[in-house]
Protein backbone atom coordinates (compact mmCIF):
# COMPACT_ATOMS: atom_id res chain seq x y z
CA UNK A 1 0.00 0.00 0.00
CA UNK A 2 2.99 2.21 0.91
CA UNK A 3 4.45 1.50 -2.71
CA UNK A 4 1.53 2.51 -4.39
CA UNK A 5 0.89 5.88 -2.83
CA UNK A 6 4.79 6.77 -3.18
CA UNK A 7 4.09 6.21 -6.82
CA UNK A 8 1.28 8.35 -7.00
CA UNK A 9 2.89 11.19 -5.15
CA UNK A 10 5.79 10.79 -7.67
CA UNK A 11 3.32 10.59 -10.52
CA UNK A 12 1.17 13.87 -8.94
CA UNK A 13 4.90 15.84 -8.33
CA UNK A 14 5.76 15.17 -11.72
CA UNK A 15 2.73 16.02 -13.79
CA UNK A 16 2.79 19.17 -11.02
CA UNK A 17 6.37 19.79 -12.69
CA UNK A 18 5.45 19.53 -16.08
CA UNK A 19 2.63 21.58 -16.11
CA UNK A 20 4.91 24.66 -14.34
CA UNK A 21 7.22 23.85 -17.03
CA UNK A 22 4.83 24.60 -19.49
CA UNK A 23 3.45 27.82 -18.11
CA UNK A 24 6.78 29.01 -17.99
CA UNK A 25 7.42 28.40 -21.21
CA UNK A 26 4.08 30.04 -22.47
CA UNK A 27 4.77 33.07 -21.06
CA UNK A 28 8.23 33.61 -22.27
CA UNK A 29 6.81 32.49 -25.58
CA UNK A 30 3.91 34.78 -25.42
CA UNK A 31 6.46 37.62 -24.27
CA UNK A 32 8.66 37.07 -27.46
CA UNK A 33 11.59 36.14 -25.19
CA UNK A 34 11.87 32.78 -27.03
CA UNK A 35 10.20 30.41 -29.50
CA UNK A 36 11.27 26.97 -30.71
CA UNK A 37 9.79 24.21 -33.17
CA UNK A 38 10.61 21.25 -34.48
CA UNK A 39 12.91 20.82 -37.36
CA UNK A 40 12.68 18.10 -40.65
CA UNK A 41 15.87 16.65 -38.85
CA UNK A 42 13.41 16.42 -35.51
CA UNK A 43 15.92 17.93 -33.62
CA UNK A 44 14.68 21.09 -31.17
CA UNK A 45 15.41 24.41 -32.31
CA UNK A 46 15.50 28.11 -30.78
CA UNK A 47 14.33 30.53 -33.36
CA UNK A 48 16.82 34.07 -33.38
CA UNK A 49 15.23 37.54 -32.50
CA UNK A 50 14.31 40.00 -34.77
CA UNK A 51 17.65 41.82 -33.45
CA UNK A 52 17.72 44.93 -35.38
CA UNK A 53 21.71 45.32 -35.33
CA UNK A 54 25.09 43.73 -34.63
CA UNK A 55 25.24 45.50 -30.84
CA UNK A 56 21.97 43.73 -29.41
CA UNK A 57 23.42 40.41 -30.15
CA UNK A 58 24.52 38.91 -27.20
CA UNK A 59 26.98 35.70 -26.64
CA UNK A 60 29.21 36.93 -28.91
CA UNK A 61 32.61 35.05 -27.90
CA UNK A 62 35.88 36.36 -27.83
CA UNK A 63 38.88 34.64 -29.95
CA UNK A 64 40.11 33.06 -33.05
CA UNK A 65 37.59 31.71 -35.05
CA UNK A 66 38.42 29.98 -38.58
CA UNK A 67 35.34 29.29 -41.44
CA UNK A 68 35.50 28.63 -44.55
CA UNK A 69 32.93 27.17 -47.01
CA UNK A 70 30.70 28.33 -50.36
CA UNK A 71 32.47 30.87 -53.26
CA UNK A 72 28.84 32.25 -53.57
CA UNK A 73 29.02 33.43 -50.16
CA UNK A 74 32.35 35.43 -51.50
CA UNK A 75 30.38 39.35 -51.76
CA UNK A 76 28.43 38.73 -48.52
CA UNK A 77 31.61 38.20 -46.67
CA UNK A 78 33.17 41.36 -48.41
CA UNK A 79 30.77 43.76 -47.15
CA UNK A 80 29.28 42.05 -43.81
CA UNK A 81 32.68 40.54 -41.74
CA UNK A 82 34.75 43.99 -41.56
CA UNK A 83 30.86 45.33 -40.28
CA UNK A 84 30.78 42.77 -37.61
CA UNK A 85 34.44 43.30 -36.47
CA UNK A 86 33.86 46.79 -35.99
CA UNK A 87 31.55 46.37 -33.53
CA UNK A 88 33.37 43.17 -31.77
CA UNK A 89 36.94 43.42 -32.63
CA UNK A 90 37.50 40.79 -30.48
CA UNK A 91 35.47 38.24 -32.52
CA UNK A 92 38.21 37.56 -34.97
CA UNK A 93 37.26 35.79 -37.96
CA UNK A 94 39.33 33.74 -40.26
CA UNK A 95 38.01 32.65 -43.61
CA UNK A 96 40.25 29.34 -44.19
CA UNK A 97 40.63 27.40 -47.66
CA UNK A 98 41.09 23.75 -47.96
CA UNK A 99 44.53 22.39 -48.15
CA UNK A 100 43.77 20.54 -50.78
CA UNK A 101 41.05 21.35 -53.31
CA UNK A 102 38.89 23.88 -54.35
CA UNK A 103 36.88 25.97 -51.73
CA UNK A 104 33.03 25.37 -51.71
CA UNK A 105 30.04 24.46 -50.08
CA UNK A 106 31.10 20.83 -49.59
CA UNK A 107 34.59 21.13 -48.77
CA UNK A 108 33.40 23.61 -46.14
CA UNK A 109 31.53 21.18 -44.10
CA UNK A 110 34.24 18.61 -44.79
CA UNK A 111 36.59 20.67 -43.03
CA UNK A 112 34.51 21.59 -40.41
CA UNK A 113 33.42 17.73 -39.86
CA UNK A 114 36.69 17.16 -39.54
CA UNK A 115 37.31 20.13 -36.37
CA UNK A 116 39.26 22.17 -38.92
CA UNK A 117 36.66 25.44 -38.35
CA UNK A 118 34.37 26.55 -35.98
CA UNK A 119 31.73 27.36 -38.79
CA UNK A 120 30.99 27.17 -42.35
CA UNK A 121 29.12 28.97 -45.21
CA UNK A 122 27.07 27.11 -47.37
CA UNK A 123 24.96 27.41 -50.68
CA UNK A 124 23.28 24.34 -50.66
CA UNK A 125 21.37 22.01 -47.37
CA UNK A 126 23.09 19.55 -44.99
CA UNK A 127 23.46 16.33 -46.64
CA UNK A 128 21.96 13.28 -44.78
CA UNK A 129 25.23 11.62 -44.93
CA UNK A 130 27.08 14.32 -43.67
CA UNK A 131 24.59 14.33 -40.81
CA UNK A 132 25.19 10.90 -40.33
CA UNK A 133 28.97 11.61 -40.29
CA UNK A 134 28.46 14.36 -37.64
CA UNK A 135 26.63 11.47 -35.18
CA UNK A 136 29.29 9.25 -35.94
CA UNK A 137 32.03 11.70 -34.20
CA UNK A 138 29.70 13.17 -31.18
CA UNK A 139 27.94 16.06 -32.20
CA UNK A 140 24.99 17.36 -34.91
CA UNK A 141 24.82 20.23 -37.43
CA UNK A 142 22.38 22.65 -38.17
CA UNK A 143 21.75 24.87 -41.35
CA UNK A 144 20.81 28.10 -40.19
CA UNK A 145 19.32 30.29 -43.25
CA UNK A 146 20.32 33.51 -43.74
CA UNK A 147 19.77 34.78 -47.26
CA UNK A 148 17.82 34.08 -50.40
CA UNK A 149 19.87 33.43 -53.60
CA UNK A 150 18.91 32.20 -57.31
CA UNK A 151 20.72 30.84 -60.52
CA UNK A 152 21.38 32.72 -63.35
CA UNK A 153 22.01 31.54 -67.16
CA UNK A 154 24.41 33.40 -68.87
CA UNK A 155 25.00 33.55 -72.69
CA UNK A 156 26.53 35.44 -75.32
CA UNK A 157 24.79 38.76 -75.98
CA UNK A 158 24.59 38.08 -79.55
CA UNK A 159 22.49 34.91 -78.76
CA UNK A 160 18.79 35.36 -79.64
CA UNK A 161 16.56 33.17 -77.44
CA UNK A 162 13.75 34.18 -75.52
CA UNK A 163 14.23 32.43 -72.71
CA UNK A 164 14.75 29.01 -71.25
CA UNK A 165 12.70 26.41 -69.63
CA UNK A 166 13.93 24.31 -66.28
CA UNK A 167 13.58 21.49 -68.53
CA UNK A 168 15.26 22.85 -71.21
CA UNK A 169 18.34 23.69 -69.18
CA UNK A 170 18.06 20.36 -68.08
CA UNK A 171 18.51 18.63 -71.64
CA UNK A 172 21.44 20.63 -72.35
CA UNK A 173 23.54 19.68 -69.81
CA UNK A 174 22.98 16.15 -69.84
CA UNK A 175 23.57 16.21 -74.01
CA UNK A 176 20.08 15.56 -75.08
CA UNK A 177 19.87 19.41 -76.88
CA UNK A 178 23.46 20.13 -78.79
CA UNK A 179 22.19 22.75 -81.16
CA UNK A 180 20.34 26.14 -80.12
CA UNK A 181 18.14 26.00 -83.22
CA UNK A 182 16.10 23.36 -81.56
CA UNK A 183 15.20 25.78 -79.03
CA UNK A 184 14.50 28.58 -81.03
CA UNK A 185 17.96 30.25 -81.51
CA UNK A 186 20.76 30.06 -84.55
CA UNK A 187 21.83 27.04 -86.29
CA UNK A 188 24.61 26.60 -83.70
CA UNK A 189 25.99 24.03 -81.38
CA UNK A 190 25.89 24.75 -77.69
CA UNK A 191 28.98 25.14 -75.56
CA UNK A 192 27.60 23.96 -72.29
CA UNK A 193 29.89 25.09 -69.55
CA UNK A 194 30.39 23.68 -65.42
CA UNK A 195 32.74 23.74 -62.59
CA UNK A 196 32.94 20.30 -61.50
CA UNK A 197 30.24 18.43 -59.49
CA UNK A 198 33.28 18.27 -56.54
CA UNK A 199 34.14 21.97 -56.51
CA UNK A 200 31.18 23.88 -55.30
CA UNK A 201 27.53 24.17 -53.54
CA UNK A 202 25.99 25.68 -56.41
CA UNK A 203 27.38 22.74 -58.83
CA UNK A 204 25.95 20.33 -56.53
CA UNK A 205 22.46 22.31 -56.49
CA UNK A 206 22.07 22.65 -59.84
CA UNK A 207 22.84 18.65 -60.07
CA UNK A 208 20.08 17.34 -57.74
CA UNK A 209 17.67 20.32 -58.59
CA UNK A 210 17.91 20.74 -62.33
CA UNK A 211 19.35 17.81 -63.37
CA UNK A 212 17.40 15.37 -61.24
CA UNK A 213 20.74 13.71 -60.04
CA UNK A 214 21.21 12.79 -63.75
CA UNK A 215 24.79 12.89 -64.67
CA UNK A 216 26.26 16.07 -66.92
CA UNK A 217 26.75 15.42 -70.68
CA UNK A 218 29.82 14.65 -72.68
CA UNK A 219 29.30 17.68 -74.29
CA UNK A 220 30.42 19.91 -70.66
CA UNK A 221 33.05 21.64 -71.03
CA UNK A 222 34.30 21.95 -67.19
CA UNK A 223 36.26 25.62 -66.02
CA UNK A 224 38.01 26.06 -62.37
CA UNK A 225 36.25 29.30 -61.99
CA UNK A 226 33.25 31.19 -62.66
CA UNK A 227 35.53 34.20 -63.78
CA UNK A 228 36.39 31.58 -66.14
CA UNK A 229 33.45 30.30 -67.47
CA UNK A 230 32.31 33.90 -67.92
CA UNK A 231 35.26 34.92 -70.22
CA UNK A 232 34.57 31.73 -71.88
CA UNK A 233 31.04 32.51 -72.93
CA UNK A 234 31.39 36.17 -73.76
CA UNK A 235 33.75 34.42 -76.24
CA UNK A 236 31.89 31.91 -77.31
CA UNK A 237 28.12 32.83 -79.22
CA UNK A 238 27.08 29.11 -78.33
CA UNK A 239 28.42 29.20 -74.94
CA UNK A 240 26.11 29.05 -71.75
CA UNK A 241 26.79 28.99 -68.42
CA UNK A 242 24.94 29.05 -65.02
CA UNK A 243 26.14 30.50 -61.77
CA UNK A 244 24.86 32.62 -58.74
CA UNK A 245 22.66 35.33 -59.96
CA UNK A 246 24.32 37.89 -57.97
CA UNK A 247 27.20 36.93 -60.34
CA UNK A 248 26.12 36.94 -63.56
CA UNK A 249 22.91 40.23 -63.40
CA UNK A 250 25.34 42.74 -63.18
CA UNK A 251 27.80 41.89 -65.90
CA UNK A 252 29.02 43.87 -68.90
CA UNK A 253 29.80 41.04 -71.32
CA UNK A 254 27.06 38.24 -70.93
CA UNK A 255 23.59 38.23 -70.92
CA UNK A 256 21.52 37.01 -68.50
CA UNK A 257 18.23 35.01 -69.97
CA UNK A 258 14.77 35.15 -68.20
CA UNK A 259 13.65 31.50 -67.27
CA UNK A 260 10.62 29.66 -66.69
CA UNK A 261 8.47 26.38 -65.53
CA UNK A 262 6.98 26.65 -68.41
CA UNK A 263 7.51 28.60 -72.03
CA UNK A 264 4.64 30.62 -71.62
CA UNK A 265 6.36 31.98 -67.99
CA UNK A 266 9.65 33.12 -68.50
CA UNK A 267 10.44 35.34 -65.94
CA UNK A 268 13.89 37.80 -65.71
CA UNK A 269 16.71 36.95 -62.71
CA UNK A 270 16.87 41.08 -63.29
CA UNK A 271 14.89 43.77 -63.02
CA UNK A 272 12.82 45.23 -66.43
CA UNK A 273 13.47 46.79 -69.01
CA UNK A 274 16.84 45.25 -69.17
CA UNK A 275 19.39 47.75 -69.42
CA UNK A 276 21.73 47.30 -72.74
CA UNK A 277 24.89 46.27 -71.96
CA UNK A 278 26.38 49.11 -74.35
CA UNK A 279 25.58 50.80 -71.18
CA UNK A 280 27.83 48.88 -68.22
CA UNK A 281 29.14 49.71 -66.39
CA UNK A 282 28.02 53.39 -66.03
CA UNK A 283 24.71 51.73 -65.42
CA UNK A 284 23.83 47.40 -64.71
CA UNK A 285 21.22 45.24 -64.29
CA UNK A 286 20.06 44.95 -61.25
CA UNK A 287 18.29 41.40 -59.39
CA UNK A 288 15.01 40.48 -59.46
CA UNK A 289 14.52 40.37 -55.80
CA UNK A 290 11.09 40.29 -55.69
CA UNK A 291 10.60 37.57 -58.33
CA UNK A 292 13.17 35.37 -56.15
CA UNK A 293 10.87 36.63 -52.88
CA UNK A 294 7.77 35.83 -54.64
CA UNK A 295 8.89 31.99 -55.42
CA UNK A 296 8.21 33.31 -59.10
CA UNK A 297 12.00 33.00 -60.26
CA UNK A 298 11.64 28.60 -60.86
CA UNK A 299 15.66 28.64 -59.63
CA UNK A 300 15.93 30.01 -56.22
CA UNK A 301 17.82 28.58 -52.97
CA UNK A 302 18.54 29.06 -49.60
CA UNK A 303 22.22 30.53 -48.17
CA UNK A 304 23.09 28.88 -45.24
CA UNK A 305 25.60 29.45 -42.02
CA UNK A 306 26.59 25.80 -40.71
CA UNK A 307 26.37 25.68 -36.87
CA UNK A 308 28.62 22.24 -35.21
CA UNK A 309 26.74 21.49 -32.27
CA UNK A 310 28.82 19.93 -29.42
CA UNK A 311 28.31 22.58 -26.63
CA UNK A 312 31.95 24.39 -27.48
CA UNK A 313 33.41 27.60 -28.39
CA UNK A 314 32.96 26.91 -31.62
CA UNK A 315 29.47 26.06 -31.40
CA UNK A 316 29.04 29.63 -29.70
CA UNK A 317 30.68 31.05 -32.99
CA UNK A 318 28.64 29.43 -34.95
CA UNK A 319 25.36 30.70 -33.21
CA UNK A 320 26.78 33.80 -33.18
CA UNK A 321 27.60 34.42 -36.33
CA UNK A 322 24.18 33.58 -37.71
CA UNK A 323 22.37 35.82 -35.52
CA UNK A 324 24.55 38.52 -36.79
CA UNK A 325 23.62 37.64 -40.53
CA UNK A 326 19.72 38.08 -39.47
CA UNK A 327 19.80 41.34 -37.60
CA UNK A 328 17.89 44.26 -39.75
CA UNK A 329 21.60 45.54 -40.27
CA UNK A 330 23.07 42.65 -41.73
CA UNK A 331 19.85 41.93 -44.30
CA UNK A 332 20.41 45.64 -45.53
CA UNK A 333 24.18 44.51 -46.49
CA UNK A 334 23.24 41.66 -47.86
CA UNK A 335 20.52 43.17 -49.80
CA UNK A 336 23.52 45.10 -51.17
CA UNK A 337 25.86 42.46 -52.09
CA UNK A 338 23.21 41.64 -54.80
CA UNK A 339 21.42 38.80 -52.63
CA UNK A 340 17.53 38.67 -51.29
CA UNK A 341 17.38 39.22 -47.63
CA UNK A 342 14.85 36.32 -46.15
CA UNK A 343 13.81 38.96 -43.13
Amino acid sequence: MAAKNETAVLALTLVITLGLLGIVYWWLSTSGIIASSFSSKGTWQVKQLNYQTFSQVPKVPSGLFSYGGSTTWAPIRKDVDPAIQTVFPEFQLRYTDPTAGAPGSGSGIKMLLNNQLAFSQSSRPIKNEEYQQAIARGFTLREVPVALDGIAIAVHPDLNVPGLTVAQIKDIYTGKTTNWKSLGGPDLPITAYSRRLEEGGTVEFFSDNVLGGEKFGTNTQYISTTTQALQEVARNRGGIYYASAPEVVGQCTVKPLPLGKTSDTFVPPYQEPFIPLSECPKQRNQLNAVAFQKDRYPITRRLFVIVKQEGNSDQQAGEAYANLMLTNQAQELIAKAGFVRIR
